[in-house]
């Protein structure tokens, strides 16, 4: 059977799947990503760490019993976006740990060029907000802080990139350094009308031009797999961030179609056509996909804690021994019993993009328990969602019919159930959750005519469950207004403590 092999490089795991016509799940081999936290709001990862995942994953896959490596029409790669990677042109290694998105160490250099006034010119070029969370800050960084980054860069050894430039490099044996437009416009330096590095946006950054990836569509052959590398050599022929690939997975093919990813944060995105839509209401414009012919766009709101909230019960707070307890606890209870919980661990996103926010526990009692604060915690995620989407409808003065959901946590029916109740609109989960991989596999295998067209995609979306709001519309604006409260209190330990951590 042929099929389609999609690598995920996700931030708390690497994923291979192999996808069929239909969209079936023909195989998936998993490993769990090390995290690293030099300092309070640092996060890095090991760049060799995350390609030797990649060939575990792609090998384990590959040499199952039954699967004829032969039958690989393609390959696809998705990523975590915005993190930044720094390697050795010619030796081909790290040069330092990638800083991943959620990192917060450009902080203060991004509070300078807002001081400066640059984040409405910048906002227009890029469709993004001044903020530590994308690519271009963290390169800065490396290149002023990192000895053998900048002598690399002076010696013309340096290239840089996002985590899909990184495994293309290696798929092609160090032959190909490119990247496509939906990562690209998640850097900071990308100009999302011209379809190209910024050179104003370089020299504000502090970026060199000719260590940057060469920039092609999402649908494209960005090289070959190295035999001696991959074992076959295939054509890589889709390369999308996560969320845009969760979009097209999700068959969010129509203006106006919004889906959203609970993974380790939280993605929405709005599919909204063929020109850039700025919102005006905290949301960011993004890529969605591109071709040799045509350009799609999509507003996002990102929230930088979702599932990882959820791993934050089980690992620091060990309230749970596994993720799926949490739907059995939140269900065990009537309510929250008046706790709050706001996941603000590295500050909060969209459409609030507080920095200085921090996470919050409120509304404790001496009645509150293990179950109060587990369906706090899945109600957070759902609250922040909510938070997008209102930005989503002002923006584009109405509603939309469904949200349709993905990734891991939203297996979760609670999280699924109230997410309906609190915006009010139906959420429809898919057979498939795991968007972002056969997202990324659509594109490739358009690419190479493995699916004729969009419209033949469509049949392979199959509905899993829907889910119907249920909650009184009073209750509803009473439980809104409370989390809001909530997000205030979070917003004001910055301006109580300032910039002491310890406060």
């Amino acid at each position: 059977m042929r099929f389609i092999l999609s690598i995920d490089a996700g931030t708390t795991s690497v994923r291979a799947m192999l996808f069929g016509h239909e969209g079936q799940v023909l195989g998936v081999s998993q490993r769990q990503l090390r995290q690293m936290y030099p300092e309070p709001g640092l996060v890095e990862h090991d760049p060799a760490e995350i390609w030797a995942l990649c060939r575990e994953t792609t090998s384990d896959l590959l040499s199952r019993p039954g699967i004829d490596p032969s039958e690989c029409v393609a390959v696809a790669v998705t990523n975590q976006r915005e993190t930044a990677v720094m390697w050795d042109r010619d030796l081909g290694t790290p040069l330092c740990n990638a800083i991943v998105w959620q990192d917060r160490r450009t902080a203060s250099f991004c509070e300078g060029l807002i001081a400066e006034g640059l984040d409405d010119g910048i906002f227009r070029r890029t469709g993004l907000h001044i903020d530590p969370y994308f690519t271009g800050t963290k390169l800065r960084w490396m290149i002023d802080n990192v000895p053998r980054v900048s002598e690399s860069v002076a010696a013309g050894r340096a290239v840089a990139g996002t985590v899909d430039s990184w495994v293309i490099w290696n798929l092609t044996g160090g032959r190909v350094h490119a990247t496509d437009h939906s990562n690209a416009s998640r850097t900071m330096l990308f100009n999302i009308r011209t379809l190209d590095w910024d050179d104003e946006l370089l020299s504000i950054m502090g970026v060199p031009r000719d260590i940057l990836p060469e920039v092609h569509p999402t649908g494209h052959v960005f090289g070959y797999t190295d035999p001696a590398v991959f074992g076959i050599r295939v054509p890589i022929a889709g390369s999308m961030g996560d969320q845009q690939a969760a979009l097209l997975g999700q068959q969010c093919l129509s203006e106006g179609d919004v889906k959203v990813t609970f993974g380790t944060g939280g993605f929405l995105l709005m599919n909204t056509g063929p020109e850039p839509d700025l919102s005006e209401n905290g949301l960011l414009t993004t890529v969605a996909r591109t071709s040799d012919d045509s350009v799609s766009y999509a507003v996002e709101g990102s929230i930088y804690i979702a599932g990882a909230a959820i791993q934050w019960l089980r690992d620091e707070l060990q309230i749970v021994e596994a993720s799926a307890e949490t739907e059995r606890m939140a269900e065990s209870v009537p309510d929250t019993g008046g706790c709050t919980v706001v996941p603000a661990f590295t500050g909060l996103g969209a459409p609030h993009w507080d920095q200085g926010a921090r996470g919050m526990i409120m509304g404790l009692t001496r009645g509150t328990n293990r179950n109060h604060l587990a369906r706090a915690t899945l109600e957070s995620i759902a609250f922040q969602a909510c938070d997008v989407v209102g930005a989503m409808m002002r923006d584009h003065g109405g509603e939309t019919e469904a949200i349709r959901v993905d990734g891991g946590a939203s297996a979760n029916d609670f999280l699924c159930q109230f997410l309906a109740d609190i915006t009010g609109i139906r959420v429809l989960r898919p057979k498939v959750i795991e968007s972002t991989a056969l997202g990324a596999a659509y594109e490739a295998g358009l690419t190479v005519g493995f699916w004729k067209d969009v419209d033949e995609l469509r049949r392979n979306w199959i509905l899993d469950r829907e889910f119907i709001p249920s909650m009184d519309v009073d209750e509803r604006a009473r439980r809104l207004r409370s989390w809001s409260n909530a997000v205030e209190c979070a917003k004001a330990w910055s301006r109580i403590c300032g910039d002491d951590e310890r406060c």
